[in-house]
């Protein structure tokens, strides 16, 4: 039984892990520019259709794939920002969700058309494959390497937005724009370079995601209220937050799938509904501080 609980218990804190790298751009994106921007799946649909591509098709090695991923999207998120996204700063929440939900429904209609309807997928390298021992019980490889890609990124998140130059400019900007730009701050160019790093973290996590989510041209939409339960239940633009809440949520849908295969997938929307009513702005405030 302890084995049993222990194994659902890691395999949901990859899943969270998975999570908490697709959903952290979001959440920065909707605390620091207050844009609802619901077209962020498909950046991480784009990495693991990507990656299907770079792996897969091209023969490429993993890890050079995974790093194209992410300056393939770092400029596609800044251009996607500079262009669409920064016009609609100052329009009605409405207005950006009709935008960015038209863009996950052209995704998807391209995905299917240039990939097909069915699930993708790629074999990943052997070096990921196979579980390792540790006592009496026994992981998978990849999956503690999507752990420890999860636990490293936050801390390199927190270390650049708490304790960088970079990060002092990000809460300036944010509490002050006006002020941040007469001493000097480009905070356009700042929200471009942010918008841009969330959508290749994004990208990488659905290229990370292939091997446990699976991929098909619906992969922005299945997805979206997941992300959206994070960044809600996390608190916006906060990275302990979305840390947080990408455990809670990845380790209680894991559970109440395995354990209650019937009514399971039920149970994060209870949680996230307690949570809320107990701190209706989130676990943690708005931006790291």
């Amino acid at each position: 039984m302890t084995s049993l609980f222990l194994s659902i218990a890691f395999d949901g804190i990859a899943y969270g892990m998975l999570l908490f790298t697709i959903t952290i751009g979001l959440s920065i994106t909707m605390g620091v520019m207050n844009f609802v921007n619901l077209a962020h799946g498909a950046f991480a649909m784009g990495g693991g259709y990507l990656l299907v591509v770079l792996a897969g098709s091209l023969g490429l090695p993993f890890v050079p794939s995974l790093i194209l991923i992410a300056l393939t999207f770092l400029v596609i998120g800044a251009v996607f920002e500079r262009v669409l996204a920064r016009r609609f700063y100052g329009a009605s929440p409405l207005l950006q969700v009709l935008l960015t939900i038209g863009i996950v429904f052209i995704s998807i209609a391209a995905a299917t058309y240039v990939f097909g309807p069915l699930s993708a997928g790629i074999r990943i390298p052997e070096w990921l494959q196979g579980r390792f021992t540790v006592g009496t019980m026994s992981f998978p490889v990849y999956r503690t390497m999507v752990i420890g890609f999860g636990i490293a990124l936050a801390l390199v998140l927190w270390f650049v937005l708490d304790r960088t130059l970079i990060g002092a400019k990000v809460r300036a900007a944010v509490s002050n724009r006006a002020m941040a730009e007469g001493v000097g701050i480009n905070v356009p160019l700042l929200f471009s370079v942010l918008f841009g790093v969330g959508s290749a973290l994004a990208a990488v996590g659905g290229a990370l995601s292939i091997e446990i989510f699976g991929l098909s041209p619906t992969y922005a939409l299945d997805y979206l209220v997941l992300v959206l339960l994070v960044v809600i239940v996390g608190g916006m633009g906060s990275i302990r937050g979305a840390f947080a809440a990408s455990l809670l949520i990845g380790v209680i849908d894991n559970a109440g799938k395995f354990l209650l295969p019937h009514s399971g997938a039920f149970l994060i929307y209870l949680v996230a509904f307690a949570v809320l009513i107990w701190r209706p702005s989130g676990l943690f405030s708005t931006v790291e501080h």
